[in-house]
């Protein structure tokens, strides 16, 4: 291990890092959400599937809510079949796959609420499901939209960052940089990044991890339209002082980044996490610009596929 980091090894912790000494793996997973698995209570209790429906992408929503709506109506279709199809008027008795096709049609009608009129139940069993059935569909739609509601409604910060994290010379000294960049078109001010380390030590042949709050060239910016490259210089105040490429290697590391801006449209806060390990920072390197003005220079271009090219480069030598 390097020497710097061996004298700095002592110095205060960051207190509010949120995570425990001992806690083996990565802390954020690149997704943003803390890699941690819960136990002690059962499996409804801690999960919720209000924010796990929020959190989906937009297909496997959509995808899960069209599989439910069949399995639903498949499940009442089977349960009107076994009843008896005599029990439902206009039913096509031609063959038994015919009368679970109309009987599951008859479902999706009442859990609609829409209903044709051709098929109607006849009796007080078959009356009472379909009754059932339609309630439970207007519940079910109600909850469905709101959760379309909350995923439209609800503001997010829409960050890309890079996939790496490069160490690169900066002002004839070397830093740890990486950078991120809005894709969407919304108008993110008052963006502000707080990033801190986390480095494993072994202590006693524990494994022990430290945290530190990382000092960043540029904390915070009034308005975040282009890339922004976040930069900590590796100077005698770094946990990273006196580092080679061997030492970011060979140490378990993981640069935990926490981004806060305010969103004008939706006139609230958003806020957004990721983290590096020692696998994902390159040495040497450093960024190519990813911006550069239209064909008539009227407006500037913001190439998001550039957000992780970089070309090699030459550090400063280590003190």
């Amino acid at each position: 291990m390097a020497k710097g980091f061996r004298e700095k090894i002592n110095q205060k912790n960051t207190e509010n890092s949120g995570f425990g000494e001992h806690a083996p793996g990565r802390f954020i997973n690149k997704n943003g959400l803390p890699n941690v698995n819960r136990k002690g209570v059962n499996v409804l209790t801690r999960f919720s599937w209000y924010h796990t429906m929020l959190e989906l992408s937009t297909f496997r929503f959509l995808s899960y809510l069209v599989i439910a709506y069949i399995l639903v109506n498949i499940f009442f279709a089977l349960i009107y079949y076994l009843i008896g199809v005599e029990h439902l008027t206009g039913i096509d008795k031609s063959d038994p796959m015919n009368e679970f096709i109309d009987v599951f049609f008859f479902s999706s009608q009442t859990f609609t609420t829409v209903g044709y009129g051709r098929i109607a139940p006849v009796g007080f069993m078959a009356s009472m499901v379909a009754t059932f059935e339609a309630f439970l569909g207007l519940l079910t739609f109600a909850i469905a939209t709101g959760l379309f509601y909350g995923r439209f409604s609800r503001p997010r910060a829409y960050l890309k960052f890079s996939d790496i994290a490069l160490v690169a010379p900066f002002k004839e000294q070397a830093a740890l940089m990486f950078r991120l960049a809005p894709y969407k078109n919304n108008a993110l001010t008052d963006a502000e990044v707080i990033v801190s380390a986390a480095i494993e030590v072994m202590e006693k042949d524990i494994p022990k991890s430290h945290f530190y709050t990382l000092k960043t060239q540029l904390s915070k910016i009034n308005s975040l339209a282009l890339n922004w490259t976040v930069v900590h210089i590796i100077d005698e105040d770094s946990p990273f002082y006196g580092f080679g490429e061997e030492d970011f290697r060979n140490t378990d590391i993981e640069i935990i980044i926490h981004v806060r801006a305010f969103d004008e449209v939706f006139s609230n806060t958003v806020v957004q996490r990721s983290s590096y390990i020692s696998g994902e920072i390159i040495y040497g390197a450093k960024f190519v610009p990813m911006y550069y003005p239209d064909s008539r220079n009227l407006s500037t271009v913001l190439d998001l596929d550039k957000i992780n090219h970089y070309q090699k480069a030459d550090l400063p030598a280590l003190k």
